[in-house]
């Protein structure tokens, strides 16, 4: 690196080790192509050379299909490549702890069937089709916009593109065992809404997970319902509440597609990556044609760190991904490193509340923490660059509230300059501006759905 995190030396960059990697192998090393597919449409496909030691070439490809798994989303991989690499694979994801955490969630709890790896020829995998969705941007009418957090619920209400009413209420839904707590709240907040409207035409939200058709796949906010809950209460809440507000058109995404979207409303351009960093790390995709696509963008448990002994994500038991350098674990991981201590249980999000205050007083160990941050980001920037096309790179969320946010930026804008100059003449990096902080999410989430 030739920035090095203040606080995290030992950071081993995704994108460097990837590029030295690429630089040991050659014309004669074997061929590997990979595709990722939802059923039977090929959704990725990456080709690439291996090298001739097989424990680095592992842990290339490995990465790299955790990488497309979590942000493009599949249930089979096909791969074209040597025998010893497929039965590899097919072993990690069916007996190690990590790769049966991506089997059982991707597969099985998000595309509703199990992860299979399978061997084909290079022939065999076509290239892939996006599904995009032209969703958003439609104002008319009476709308309820929402956003479902993990330390707050948000709602507003809309008339033809001006919000009349917003609102933000705490709650605590992580390990909430009721899923009628998550219903009742929800539902409190768009009745809420509602009063400020003669009508209401259409309902659009957003929340932190994964949802297709409208029906939660796997989200953090309902970990503390049980699994026979989740199927009957919490998968189809969206439909009950739909049901409940007699049938208006009803649309739900990932909160990430809609910070993406808002983005894009607020830039009047298109080629957004939007990053949230929050309780968690939130990404959404907006493509330079101006569509959200089927993707997952669950970047949380994308790997921006290669290093063995890195961070270990307490869900998924993977080392190194970026939850625990973009949100507010990655703050209180940073702290004690900084020299600031706290309580042993102190929650996370009064240790980022506490760093904002130092920071706020010009706190020397509450910039380090921001800087670090910002180095790791613009690193991650370079490998999320090889995934999606995007010129806008919107950075929002709790982290990056005050001071510390523009210090992310500046850093990050740093490591793009001095390593990676093609990438940093093409990337713009913004904050988004206090209109949409107050007032930007809640209308893009209103605009979801179009009144028929």
């Amino acid at each position: 690196m030739k920035i090095s995190p203040t606080l995290d030396t030992e950071f081993l960059p995704a994108v460097l080790w990837n590029r030295e990697f690429e630089k040991t192998t050659n014309e004669n090393n074997a061929a590997v192509t990979l595709g990722l597919l939802r059923d039977d449409k090929v959704v990725a496909r990456r080709s690439v050379k291996i090298s001739s030691d097989p424990d680095s070439s592992f842990r290339y490809i490995e990465r790299m299909l955790k990488a497309m798994l979590w942000s493009t989303g599949g249930n089979r991989i096909l791969i074209a490549g040597p025998d010893s690499l497929v039965e590899q694979l097919q072993k990690h994801y069916s007996e190690s702890a990590v790769g049966k955490f991506d089997t059982q969630v991707i597969g099985e709890k998000i595309f509703l069937s199990t992860l299979s790896v399978e061997k084909c020829s290079a022939d065999q995998i076509q290239e892939p089709t996006r599904e995009a969705a032209a969703l958003g941007r439609h104002l008319d009418g009476c709308r309820i916009g929402f956003d479902l957090g993990g330390s707050d619920r948000k709602c507003a209400a809309v008339i033809d593109g001006k919000v009349v009413f917003s609102e933000e209420i705490k709650w605590d839904p992580y390990f909430e065992t009721n899923p009628k707590y998550h219903y009742d709240g929800t539902m409190d907040s768009l009745k809420r809404a509602a009063a400020h409207l003669p009508r209401v035409d259409a309902i659009g939200g957003s929340a932190a997970g994964v949802y297709v058709d409208n029906e939660v796949r796997h989200a953090s906010l309902f970990r503390g319902v049980a699994a026979d809950q989740f199927e009957a209460e919490v998968r189809p809440i969206f439909a009950k509440l739909k049901e409940a507000w007699d049938g208006v058109p009803f649309e739900v995404v990932n909160d990430g597609e809609v910070t993406a979207l808002a983005g894009a409303m607020s830039l009047e351009d298109d080629a957004v990556l939007g990053i949230s960093m929050g309780t968690s790390l939130a990404a959404g995709y907006v493509t330079p044609e101006g569509n959200i696509t089927s993707w997952i963008n669950e970047l949380a448990f994308v790997p921006v760190d290669y290093r063995p002994n890195g961070p270990v994500d307490e869900w998924s038991g993977d080392v190194g991904c970026g939850v625990q350098f973009f949100s507010q674990q990655g703050v209180a991981r940073l702290a004690p490193l900084a020299g600031i201590e706290f309580e042993q249980d102190t929650p996370f999000a009064e240790q980022l509340v506490e760093v904002q205050r130092l920071m706020a007083e010009s706190d020397p160990r509450a910039r380090s923490i921001y800087e670090t941050i910002g180095a790791c980001f613009g690193y991650a920037v370079a490998h999320y660059a090889t995934i999606y096309d995007f010129r806008n790179l919107l950075i929002l969320g709790r982290v990056t509230s005050g001071e510390g946010g523009q210090i992310i930026i500046e850093k990050a804008e740093e490591v793009l300059n001095t390593e990676f100059p093609e990438l940093a003449t093409k990337v713009s990096i913004s904050m988004p501006d206090e209109q949409m902080k107050r007032h930007g999410q809640a209308v893009a989430a209103a605009s979801l759905p179009m009144i028929k």
